[in-house]
């Protein structure tokens, strides 16, 4: 499993909804959910449960490496397949995790050498760089869930107003569509050069020199994508906080 799977996700839909359940709790007097409770709880489904199965199953229970990866993947593939069923779309954290699981499976059955190993990790982080990119082209950027717990920060008023943004129910909404997009181009760059210097740093390199080389990749992709996010998210919350300021009855 990657350690690439360090960030945040969530799905869409119960961000969308955050106002309309608010205002149908409010009017049966019973109390209000946090929309910041409610926009992260899926990242535990999504992302974090599998995530921690893996370790658990394969650090602390000793499972190999395949058992684990394929008992993680037991969440998302019912996540994604719950979705598809019951709500006729793809819920595409789910649905990339339950990709990087596969992949790891595939990839785990063809490795035998260190090198191998060290490489599989690059494969897996690119997995997700890649999937992350798709998104931003094909105009439902991954990233954007993730980001909005952080610049709404569970104001119902910022919640909403990011919802209309991200609607196009805004006069605003082409721009903060554009930076949505460049914020998940971002990350999924960074994770993308992350992996290529991994994957290269796995059959030039000496075995021990990757062996923490990989973390410092790591951590130098994350740090870039943090820094140089910032070109995106501070624009869409400079545009959320003027949308929410801003009287409206949509």
């Amino acid at each position: 499993m990657s350690q690439s799977l360090t960030a945040a996700s969530t799905t869409t839909t119960a961000a969308g909804n955050a106002s309309t359940v608010d205002a149908a709790a409010e009017a049966a007097g019973t109390k209000v959910p946090n929309p910041l409770a409610a926009t992260l709880r899926p990242l535990a489904l999504d992302v974090a449960a599998p995530l921690a199965g893996y370790y658990l199953l394969h650090s602390v229970f000793g499972m190999s490496e395949f058992a684990a990866l394929a008992w993680s993947g037991v969440i998302p593939a019912g996540r994604t397949v719950v979705g598809l069923v019951r709500e006729r779309k793809l819920n595409l954290w789910a649905s990339m995790m339950l990709g990087v699981n596969l992949v790891g499976l595939a990839l785990t059955t063809v490795t035998g050498d260190a090198r191998l190993m060290l490489a599989k990790d690059g494969a897996l982080s690119g997995s997700i760089a890649l999937a992350i990119l798709v998104s931003a082209v094909l105009g439902r950027p991954m990233m954007s869930p993730m980001l909005m717990p952080f610049l709404t920060k569970g104001d119902r008023a910022r919640s909403a107003a990011w919802q209309r943004l991200a609607d196009g129910r805004a006069a605003r909404s082409r721009s903060f569509r554009r930076y949505e997009r460049l914020f998940s181009g971002i990350w999924g760059t960074a994770l993308l050069a992350e992996c290529v210097a991994r994957v290269v740093g796995a059959f030039t390199l000496p075995v021990s020199t990757m062996a923490w080389l990989s973390t410092v990749f790591l951590i130098g992709a994350i740090g870039a994508g943090s820094v140089l996010g910032h070109f995106a998210a501070d624009p869409m919350e400079k545009l959320v906080r003027t949308e929410a300021a801003e009287p409206t009855d949509r």
